[in-house]
């Protein structure tokens, strides 16, 4: 037998193994490796993956000295490279206006790059350079803290599945050409967009997540949607847009989205669909849709109720609902049409695979209590009904248990939690 001190175990390992092994570490480790031995040189050179961050290099105190580290380890690491590269991802918030970041793009516009993520520093934001442009095999795009200006001669990512766009600057018709432009398009994500009015055409597209300042949101052609997230804030010319509007919301956002499996609706999103609530004309049934997410719902505002009824009352295939309240208590407190359940509610509705419902910032006013009684009233499944009271709603929590307890339920396993927070 030989000598199995001198054995070099590493060296004999297979080169599909030296690759898997690479693939797992992290690329300063990764780099290091060619130290140890012959068969690792320049190996992670070969890496189609790269993924740089702050701990690349040494952390230092001295700001300056930290970033040019960086900014030498990446382009080394770029300029020793062999082949393709078909990820890169650069998270750091050290990075402000780096010249080097569009030297480094064009570099792999070269490389048939495939995803791409830039998540830069916190201050000052980058333009990103048109050579972004010149990836025409992206896949995958995730762009942070940005500015994005797509040239006119720009015919589209061809191949792009997701996009990724959070506090991007980019122009209203600029990012609907975008958007058009990616035929394969599948996951859609625009967060803190500023007063953009957004008409969305794509028709493989199938996530959607929005958050921001929209003045208007529609959906021209996105017939395979499954999946609906939005958030809106709202500023006074936001505001005062809305209020001039002469179109439907419910329509434009919802009207064309038959395939929806879970819609998940935040801060003013069903304010925004209660706006010239025209749903008469709408003929869409909800088959697809399992669960529901409405937060900051006002129950004194009779169109959101009405919205909120809509939605439920033409989705046969409910099966978790979740509501958080957001009422003017003293305003709610005073309503007067509490005729309007009978006359608005259709009489042969039931919800007949609703079975987890959670209710939540509840403040027990009138609409909010009958909303309740609807419910249990006409899910006859149903499993669980979670309610949470509104923290600053004390002295009414006793009267609103008192009356939950009253409503008749039209399932026999129904459990009724009532959590004090």
């Amino acid at each position: 037998m030989g000598d199995s001190s001198n054995l070099d175990l590493i060296s004999d390992l297979p080169q599909s193994i030296i690759e898997s092994i690479l693939t797992r570490l992290p690329i300063r480790d990764a780099v290091r490796t060619s130290f140890l031995s012959s068969k690792f040189r320049y190996r992670w050179a070969t890496l189609t993956h790269l993924v740089f961050d702050e701990d690349c290099v040494t952390l230092s105190n001295d700001r300056a000295l930290f970033e040019d580290k960086l900014i030498n380890f990446i382009t080394r690491a770029l300029f020793l490279h062999e082949g393709p590269i078909h990820k890169f991802q650069l998270c750091t918030s050290y990075l402000q206006s780096c010249p080097e970041i569009d030297q480094w793009i064009l570099f792999l516009s070269r490389k048939d790059i495939k995803e791409l993520v830039l998540e830069l520093g916190e201050s000052e934001w980058i333009r990103i350079p048109s050579c972004l442009f010149k990836c025409k095999k992206l896949i995958r795009l995730e762009l942070f803290r940005c500015e994005l200006d797509p040239p006119p001669t720009f015919k589209g990512f061809l191949c792009l599945k997701s996009l990724n766009l959070y506090q991007v600057f980019v122009a209203s018709d600029a990012i609907e050409s975008l958007i058009s432009s990616c035929p394969l398009l599948e996951r859609l994500s625009l967060s803190y967009s500023d007063s953009l009015t957004l008409n969305i055409y794509a028709p493989n597209l199938k996530y959607l997540c929005l958050e921001g300042e929209f003045k208007d949101i529609c959906l021209q052609n996105t017939p395979l949607l499954i999946e609906m997230s939005v958030a809106m804030y709202m500023t006074e010319d936001i505001a005062e847009h809305m209020q001039q509007s002469s179109s439907c919301n419910f329509i434009k956002l919802l009207g064309s989205v038959p395939y929806l499996e879970r819609l998940t609706g935040r801060i003013y999103f069903t304010k925004y669909l209660s706006i010239d609530d025209d749903r008469g004309r709408l003929s869409v049934t909800y088959s697809h849709l399992k669960i529901i997410e409405l937060y900051q719902v006002s129950f004194e505002d009779m169109k959101e109720i009405l919205v909120v009824l809509h939605l439920i009352t033409n989705s046969p295939n409910l099966k978790e609902l979740q509501i958080s309240g957001s009422s003017n208590t003293l305003a709610a407190m005073e309503a007067t049409d509490l005729d309007f359940w009978d006359k608005e509610c259709p009489s042969p509705c039931l919800f007949e695979r609703l079975k987890v419902v959670k209710m939540t910032e509840m403040s027990g006013v009138p609409h909010e209590m009958e909303f309740i009684k609807f419910l249990l009233e006409r899910s006859p499944v149903l499993e669980v009904m979670s309610i949470m009271p509104c923290p600053s709603v004390m002295d009414g929590r006793l009267n609103m248990l008192i009356e939950l307890v009253r409503f008749r339920r039209a399932s026999a396993r129904a459990e009724i939690l009532f959590i004090q927070c």
